[in-house]
């Protein structure tokens, strides 16, 4: 197919905002390309409301066939967790023909270079903002995710991360200069002289394997990095949340081929019911990358039996908040009220312990118990969800029947602050919508220890009494480096409690918030400022993004001639 894209078209389009990218990531200030608000949407090529809403249902009942060689069934079977039976079908893969399709095209993707790598997938990314609206749809009945925020995090903020690991791929890959020209003097004799050339190669095929809660979100970083840095990519969506990722391959596909590239550098691996292909395609030869998202366990695994390929991973923490003092105790209280709501719990980066003195913390309302705390707590997070139409827009519907049951069985581990409810969704009656339980326990007694040093993925949260600040900076240091942690907080007023606290989080490699009580949250992170992850503890070993969650992804090649006098 004649390229109907060419690479100065793309980098006259691209080339202002790639440089707006390298800059974001080199000062860490805020900036987005990607509008937040589903208003700015509908010139411009783009979808607006009504034909996104649109595109996503003529794609219910569908077969999305993506022209992939090696197709040999159609599978599918998603259900929304509002109810919704999608009726999608995809590709399902002959692996045997598909990977060596995937690996025909790398050489000329690798000849074309960083810069046109990197401006053909700001053009993948150009694609997939115009119909925001319907991945929008996409993401809210996968995951499960109240629409406003699979509009935001399913769409410009995914986008945002996505143009993010393309940028820091386009950093590191010209870093070293393409070429060089080397001459070491010889005294009386003639130099020695060579001409060098310095080639970033792919390191093979990337495989990415979708989670159910954030397909996009989770998805593009690792997506974009293989891809910018020379790489094919198989994706592997989780089975529940298939349609967001295959509609992203299908962009990627299109694009590929208008712009003179093998469209089967990116390519879906569905899977039939219950087949569990992520073992085996881990195990390919020809993975030489993983991104994964998902439960520590079959983390690990990867880790330990990928050997032939670079694995990413972002696997299970602990979150903790240290609650020591407060100057803001009301902003504290509607700040944390918001973290422990959003999305029903369902973040990787959503709190679980709140640490909390036995005796009770200091605020601006004066001296304030344990007990006191926690009902406070439970009082903030009811005036939040008390109105249901504004409950059904912050908690989204809980993503599967695993979450329920975690739910359902934290109240049984001690004594409750804060009750679930059920809350009926009126456009969806089949969502099954909870509010978060708050459960208090004494963090003195082993029995209680089982509980908080786990991870409970969901609307729950455990109120743990401390003896002191010590002993919760002592127990966050064990939580973080035992469990990990993708986020950390802490609200205190004491200068000595805020060093003790950073000092660990600096030593185990956490993430860490102060004193949050504004529009910021400790479970939302910025794309070009702030880091998703550290890649420094058990809960995962990369960073979303940096330097070192690209640079592996391919080698130098050097190519060195002797020059003749």
């Amino acid at each position: 197919m004649a390229a109907e894209l060419t690479a100065p078209e793309l980098i006259a389009k691209h080339r202002p905002t790639l440089d707006q990218a390298l800059e974001a990531i080199r000062t860490r200030a805020y900036w987005s390309p990607h509008p937040e608000h589903p208003k700015a949407y509908g010139e411009h090529g783009s979808l607006d409301a009504a034909a996104g809403k649109a595109a996503f249902d003529a794609l219910l009942g569908s077969r999305l066939d993506l022209g992939q060689p090696g197709t040999d069934d159609w599978v599918g079977g998603e259900v929304s967790p509002y109810g919704i039976e999608l009726g999608v079908s995809y590709p399902h893969a002959d692996l045997d023909v598909l990977l060596p399709a995937m690996k025909a095209g790398q050489r000329a993707w690798r000849d074309a270079g960083p810069e046109v790598r990197a401006v053909v997938c700001l053009e993948i990314l150009k694609r997939i903002s115009d119909r925001t609206h319907e991945f929008a749809h996409s993401v809210m009945h996968t995951s499960g995710q109240a629409f406003m925020m699979a509009f935001q995090a399913g769409g410009p903020h995914a986008q945002d991360r996505g143009l993010e690991a393309v940028a820091y791929a386009y950093a590191e890959q010209v870093r070293t200069p393409g070429t060089a020209e080397w001459t070491k003097p010889q005294g009386k004799r003639d130099p020695l002289v060579l001409s060098k050339e310095f080639v970033p190669v792919p390191r093979g095929i990337g495989l990415v394997i979708g989670c159910n809660t954030f397909p996009t979100w989770n998805g593009f970083p690792g997506l974009f990095a293989s891809l910018a840095t020379g790489n094919a990519v198989l994706v592997k969506p989780h089975p529940r949340a298939v349609l967001p990722l295959a509609l992203t391959v299908r962009i990627a596909r299109e694009a590929l081929a208008e712009a003179g590239f093998d469209a089967n550098l990116v390519a879906l691996a569905a899977e039939r019911p219950g087949e569990g292909i992520a073992k085996t395609l881990a195990t390919r030869p020809e993975i030489r990358i993983i991104d994964y998202t998902g439960s520590t366990s079959f983390g690990d695994w990867l880790e330990t039996n990928a050997r032939q390929a670079q694995v990413y991973t972002e696997k299970a923490g602990v979150n903790t908040v240290v609650v020591h003092s407060t100057d803001d105790y009301k902003g504290m209280l509607s700040n944390l009220a918001f973290s422990l709501s959003l999305y029903s719990g369902q973040m990787c980066t959503t709190p679980q312990n709140l640490l909390i003195p036995r005796d009770g913390i200091h605020t601006d309302q004066g001296p304030k118990t344990f007990d006191e705390v926690t009902a406070d707590l439970a009082r903030a997070v009811d005036g939040l969800l008390g109105d249901d139409a504004r409950a059904n827009g912050l908690l989204g519907a809980i993503v599967n029947l695993d979450v329920k049951a975690r739910l359902e069985a934290a109240a049984g581990l001690g004594e409750v602050a804060l009750a679930s409810r059920e809350i009926t969704n009126p456009e969806f009656p089949d969502a099954v919508v909870r509010t978060p339980v708050i459960v208090k326990l004494d963090g003195a007694k082993p029995d209680a220890e089982a509980a908080y040093m786990s991870e409970c993925f969901g609307p729950v949260s455990f109120a743990v009494a401390v003896d002191s600040a010590t002993d919760a900076v002592e127990l966050l240091r064990r939580t973080v480096r035992e469990k990990g942690a993708m986020t950390v907080g802490a609200y205190t007023t004491d200068a000595e409690v805020e060093r003790a606290v950073q000092e660990v989080c600096l030593e185990e490699a956490a993430q860490l918030s102060f004193n949050l009580t504004g529009g910021v949250f400790v479970n939302q992170t910025a794309a070009f400022s702030d880091f998703h992850g550290s890649g420094g503890n058990p809960a995962a070993n990369a960073a979303l993004c940096d330097g070192a969650f690209v640079a592996n992804r391919f080698r130098v090649v050097e190519v060195r001639r002797d020059v003749k006098a």
